[in-house]
């Protein structure tokens, strides 16, 4: 069985060497992969020197890494790790035991901090509301939907279609597993605070913009009866209310002297069909979408058989 480590890295030369000692440490029998997305200091030297295989990967985003990472390498258990140095990798062994004793398809670690600079509270907060939402609409299936520290099958990683570009990547990731009723679990690991000097790339405000914005798209894409539905739904509400005095003045008078006003509610009516006709269309394709991922799924084995 091979097992590889994925780190996606971007201006991480203070903590790449930690990370990837750390990995040769508790996962020995792993190869190590560094894949460097346009990175202006040392973190390629730094990796190289610490003993990783680095690649490098000119489309800017994490996301455009991860496609990259998804598509480049064959194992059978991958692991994902960021390159901050703020995961606990000695919480990898039992990542990977859990994923293969209970056939699980992605296994999240689930952040405990350790400091209180750990974990910003802006990031925190963020993350929590972000999660929820993603619950309500699609299931629970992890408590740290942003975590970047995650351990897949070889079935998930072929199947998953990798469509994001920065940050967002990891609601797709998570997303996809819910859409799919993939088995999945968490696990709860220490998180750390960055070493002394080095700085997040993610963006609280804009970072966070984009993933809600990618959560709105997700439920478009998996779940348009739903979101067109609800859309048709809301027409409907704005044509009933513009109706009511119409009917009512012609009820007591016999008259419709409100014609824009009729217009207008036969107008959102009108609207409100076809997005109700959309809804169900868009319904079918999705459904036909999730078919074709799932019989692609099934054709990747869980495990290499020894």
């Amino acid at each position: 069985m091979k097992t590889v480590i994925l780190i996606p890295c971007y201006n991480e030369e203070l903590s790449i060497q930690q990370v990837v000692q750390d990995c040769h440490r508790y996962v020995p029998d792993a190869c190590v992969y560094v894949y460097d997305n346009n990175s202006t200091d040392n973190t390629v030297q730094v990796a190289k020197e610490a003993g990783a295989v680095v690649y490098s990967e000119k489309n800017q985003g994490k996301g455009s890494v991860v496609r990259r990472m998804f598509a480049d390498i064959e194992a059978d258990v991958y692991v994902m790790i960021d390159g901050d140095a703020t995961y606990d990798v000695a919480s990898v062994p039992a990542m990977i035991l859990k994923l293969q004793n209970e056939h699980l398809d992605m296994v999240t670690g689930v952040r405990q901090s350790v400091a209180k600079e750990a974990y910003r509270p802006g990031h925190q907060f963020g993350n929590y509301l972000m999660t929820r939402i993603v619950h309500l609409f699609f299931g629970k299936k992890t408590d740290d939907m942003l975590s970047g520290l995650r351990v897949f099958s070889r079935r998930f990683v072929k199947s998953y279609p990798a469509n994001s570009f920065g940050f967002e990547i990891e609601t797709e990731l998570t997303v996809f597993a819910s859409s799919m009723r993939l088995p999945v679990a968490d696990f709860k690991t220490p998180y750390f605070a960055r070493p002394d000097g080095s700085v997040s790339k993610l963006s609280t405000v804009k970072d966070g913009y984009r993933i809600l914005k990618m959560i709105a798209i997700l439920i478009k894409e998996e779940k348009p009866l739903l979101f067109f539905g609800l859309i048709a739904l809301l027409f409907f509400i704005l044509s009933f209310v513009c109706a009511v005095p119409v009917f009512l003045h012609y009820f007591e008078t016999g008259l419709v002297p409100r014609i824009p006003t009729l217009l207008v509610s036969v107008g959102l009516g009108v609207c409100a069909g076809v997005c109700f006709a959309i809804a169900l269309i868009l319904d079918t394709v999705a459904k036909t979408r999730q078919e074709i991922r799932r019989m692609k799924y099934l054709s990747v084995p869980f495990l290499t058989e020894e």
